[in-house]
């Protein structure tokens, strides 16, 4: 059925509204065959359990929603660098890279602040996250985490605002003391990473100790000194690379026999992140781009997280299970622009996050009822420079300004029948903004400004078992994103040059989606499928005052509809030889006019993921002291393109970005007990290739050396 859906939907007549294409894909699946899941060495897997989709532990093969996790070892044996580039395996997602040091997921079709980053369950998005591709993804450190999980096109009502396309959840990993034999327990490892294709280096110390049951610590850092990209088309990227520092901290003890105590520090610090693609240095068109004029476009990245976690289960009352979370979170986004001696800009926006989260479950009607409520305060700071203007007017968001986010949710899973479970859930959530100091350029004065929304956002999923392997799932669910700072006060240089501002005059976005999808597995087969549609209103975009305009501002004048879907199966041939591969197909299509007040205009999602797919071979020693795999991943042209688009062209070439297919192969030994080795041989061809809406190639053939030694 795959092979003929995308066909079946692109010869539609114009006039065929995606709505249908919605119930096509619907009933299409609920009569698709089994479509499931395996346990190998893939990143197909998940673990036994998952608690991003629920907010409490649930078995993962019956968990209702799309979901794509990795884990740590996945991590380092990928030879991923950073938590983006983690999920360039995952189904349904495409990972935009605007330079070498950022990296934007696009899920979905939603990138940036439409998409909701979680750190252990704590909100990491803040109310200056401008639109488009934004490289805060790639401000925690993956070496750091136990795993990551992906919930697809859900998380509005479990988490609040912006989880339009999804919510990332990136689980930090503990320190083992409850695993540890009984006493003082220590234990350590290093690991190190080359590659040639820029002289990179990654180094990681961590060290973990505590009292076995009792209480445990860990202390991990990371420094990465990433060299300049090679690409077969472009040469030398010069100044594609930059140095990154990481630190974490983590203490955990046991109060009681049903109470644990969590405290835990992260940093990171990322210098000289240069936007290649628009400096002098992007000197060699590729495929018709055009060059950049900048001497110097430089981003400076620090962000911290601090947060204090208690958890327990109770064992009489109403309540089962609690966690109560304070939080405090430091970031600073800087920005340094060299256009011309006479033209030198920058930009800083000083963002303090405080949040609380408490969580309950109880038992309810037969199920179980997880409930709560979270609240975070932003407290912004923000100044800018350029050469001759009165630097007020240069600030990338209102200064001295706070955005308060509250939220109550409450969502009940149950039983129905035997073999069908359903779950509702609905939150409450009030946003407010208080903007101190907005520019005024009419006047040449500092205004302030106010502004608050509140909304409700429901979902309801079901679960139905046709065996203990095989199930069908789906749903309806709402999204809902409030206009944060940067919508309404914003002030940055975007996409190939253009000028973008804030609006004080915005409604908050919504959608609905829809979808469907199953899993099977057993000892020797996995598949799973899911298919989706995404209605969305009131998006705001950057729109011009008149056609041809090159500063444009924040407004609800965009309508979308997108639909695809996610395929993804392994099958192990022998005992220890394992074949795996995902397919992802999107289309969509937007509504919104070429400049406020003109007539709406159809057009298709601004970067898009084309069709994509990958297929991987692995082999695993019968002793399980080696693998090998060999992987080949395959994008097609992608022409569909929205003005926007068109019109990105530093990034994005005439008539398209064309497809590729490269190929890779990877292995590892266990040589010692202690001591672990990777190598890897990426893009084998040399292919010249762009991931679609990315300002820099990717890496030309590349070698990879690596190990891990553990005491």
């Amino acid at each position: 059925m795959h092979h003929l859906l995308p066909v079946r939907i692109r010869n539609l007549s114009p006039r065929f509204p995606k709505t249908a294409i919605c119930v096509v894909l619907t009933v299409s699946f609920w009569s698709a065959a089994p479509t499931p899941r395996l346990r190998a060495a893939e990143t197909l897997l998940l673990p036994e359990t998952v608690v991003t989709a629920s907010r409490t532990d649930e078995d993962s093969l019956q968990s209702m929603s799309s979901i794509g996790v990795v884990t740590a070892e996945q991590f380092q044996q990928q030879g991923y660098r950073t938590i983006p580039e983690a999920l360039t395996n995952t189904p349904g997602v495409m990972v935009q890279k605007t330079t070498h040091g950022h990296g934007s997921p696009f899920i979905r079709g939603f990138t940036g602040r439409q998409n909701l980053l979680l750190v252990d369950g704590i909100r990491i998005n803040n109310s200056t996250y401008r639109s488009g591709p934004v490289q805060y993804w790639n401000t925690v450190d993956g070496f750091s985490m136990d795993r990551l999980e992906l919930v697809r096109s859900q998380g509005s009502v479990q988490y609040g605002s912006d989880a339009l396309g999804g919510t990332m959840n990136i689980l930090s990993a503990g320190t083992g003391f409850l695993n540890a034999d009984p006493g003082w327990f220590h234990r350590g490892s290093a690991q190190y990473r080359f590659d040639t294709n820029s002289s990179s280096h990654v180094g990681r110390l961590e060290t973990r100790f505590g009292e076995g049951g009792v209480w445990g610590a860990s202390l991990g850092v990371t420094g990465k000194d990433f060299g300049d990209l090679r690409d077969s088309g472009v040469g030398r990227m010069k100044n594609t690379g930059y140095p990154e520092q990481n630190l974490d901290l983590k203490v955990e003890a046991l109060l009681n026999p049903g109470t644990t105590v969590t405290l835990t520090h992260q940093h990171l610090d990322q210098d000289d992140v240069w936007r290649w693609h628009s400096t002098i240095f992007n000197d060699t068109p590729w495929n018709g781009t055009t060059t950049g004029s900048f001497p110097v476009r430089i981003y400076d990245q620090e962000r911290s997280l601090t947060y204090l976690k208690i958890a327990g289960e109770l064992q009489d009352g109403p309540v089962q299970n609690y966690s109560a979370t304070l939080s405090f979170q430091r970031s600073q986004d800087s920005e340094f622009q060299n256009r011309s001696p006479a033209d030198i800009r920058d930009q800083v926006i000083d963002v303090d996050t405080y949040g609380i989260n408490v969580q309950l479950e109880s038992a309810l009607l037969g199920g179980n009822l997880v409930y709560g409520l979270d609240y975070y305060r932003d407290e912004i700071d923000s100044a800018g420079t350029r050469t001759g203007r009165d630097p007020r007017s240069r600030r990338p968001v209102a200064d001295d300004s706070t955005y308060h986010l509250f939220g109550a949710f409450a969502q009940l899973r149950r039983p129905v029948t035997g073999n069908l479970e359903a779950t509702v859930g609905a939150r409450l959530t009030h946003a407010e903004a208080d903007l101190g100091k907005v520019w005024d350029p009419a006047h040449g004065v500092d205004n302030s400004a106010r502004d608050d929304w509140t909304n409700m956002v429901f979902n309801a999923r079901a679960l139905y078992r046709l065996s203990d392997s095989w199930n069908l799932y789906g749903g309806a669910s709402q999204g809902f994103r409030a206009p944060n700072a940067h919508d309404l006060s914003g002030n940055i240089t975007s996409r190939s040059g253009q000028q973008q501002l804030g609006s004080l005059d915005l409604e908050p976005e919504k959608s609905w989606t829809f979808e469907v999808g199953s899993r099977f597995t057993n000892d020797t087969v996995s598949l799973g499928a899911a298919g989706f549609c995404t209605l969305v209103d009131d998006l705001i975009i950057s729109m011009p005052a008149a056609p041809g305009d090159n500063t444009v501002s924040a407004a609800n004048a965009q309508e979308a509809e997108i639909v695809g879907l996610e395929l993804e199966a392994a099958v192990r041939i022998l005992e220890n030889l394992t074949l795996s591969g995902h397919l992802t197909w999107q289309d969509g299509e937007t509504t919104s006019p070429a400049f406020l007040g003109g007539p709406g205009v159809e057009a298709p999602v601004s970067r898009l993921s084309p069709l994509v797919g990958s297929v991987a071979l692995r082999y695993d020693s019968p002793d399980q002291r080696w693998w090998v795999e060999g992987r080949i991943t395959a994008a097609a042209r992608q022409d569909e393109l929205s003005a926007r688009d068109l019109g990105d062209t530093q990034r994005i070439p005439p008539g398209g970005t064309p497809g590729y297919l490269v190929a890779s192969v990877r292995t590892g030994v266990q040589v010692t007990e202690n001591l672990e080795l990777n190598a890897a041989l990426e893009n084998i061809t040399d292919e010249d290739y762009r991931i679609h809406g990315s300002g820099v190639n990717q890496p030309g053939i590349n070698a990879i050396i690596g190990g891990k030694l553990s005491w």
